[in-house]
């Protein structure tokens, strides 16, 4: 996606200053427009489709259905939008319940709203965007469980490479740069990365990598 390119966005989040602080966020930034706001993961699932959104702001703590609990629904009503968890919660278990339910990244709500605009972005085109928090928690998370042996998935050493820089804490534009190769090239080449591994976004990505023990 283009720098220039507008990203539309959707907020689901039950604190009325929260979402219309989130919506004021977005429709005030050149290059963003809030394509939706709303309160609970119930009345954001019939519409989300219709507002075609290119990334969703997901909270966890809803009323009724729980935004992990949304996350899946929310992938299948609309499968080419990007996730993106915003929420106060920092425990390891909220974090890889919403990863494995398809979040392609976790930000904390304290995120400065320059980062926020930028996370958005990052997310649409591609990266798995975490607070500085949430990546340590991960990446501790999953070296400290040692698999039993190591499957390679058949991944290309280049593409092993790709995925140790992504594990990193490199996003594709950083990754680029380090491979001496072109934002698309890396896209290009994360595409055959999700199809081998099964999984749809930069975080599954790097979680099953450390799983499988292809990322040490």
């Amino acid at each position: 996606m283009s720098s220039t390119t507008t990203i539309k966005a959707a907020v689901i989040e039950d604190q009325r200053d929260i979402r219309e602080g989130l919506r004021t966020l977005i429709d005030g930034t050149p290059g963003y427009c809030c394509g939706g706001a709303f309160r609970t993961m119930e009345e954001a699932l019939p519409r989300i489709a219709q507002e075609a959104p290119d990334v969703v702001l997901v909270d966890i703590g809803l009323p009724g259905m729980s935004g992990i609990d949304g996350i899946p629904l929310l992938r299948e009503a609309h499968p080419e939008a990007r996730i993106l968890v915003l929420t106060v919660y920092d425990d390891d278990d909220r974090i890889f319940s919403a990863l494995c339910a398809g979040a392609c990244g976790y930000l904390l709500k304290k995120t400065p709203p320059a980062r926020l605009l930028e996370s958005l972005r990052e997310a649409v085109e591609g990266g798995g965007p975490m607070s500085p928090e949430v990546a340590h928690r991960v990446i501790n998370l999953f070296r400290d469980f040692r698999p039993p042996g190591r499957a390679d998935h058949d991944l290309t050493p280049h593409e092993v490479r790709l995925l140790r820089l992504l594990a990193e804490g490199h996003n594709y534009k950083t990754a680029a740069v380090e491979l001496q190769v072109s934002v698309n090239t890396v896209s290009f080449h994360m595409k055959h990365v999700y199809e081998k591994l099964h999984v749809h976004s930069k975080s599954e990505a790097v979680a099953k990598g450390l799983r499988s023990g292809i990322v040490r």
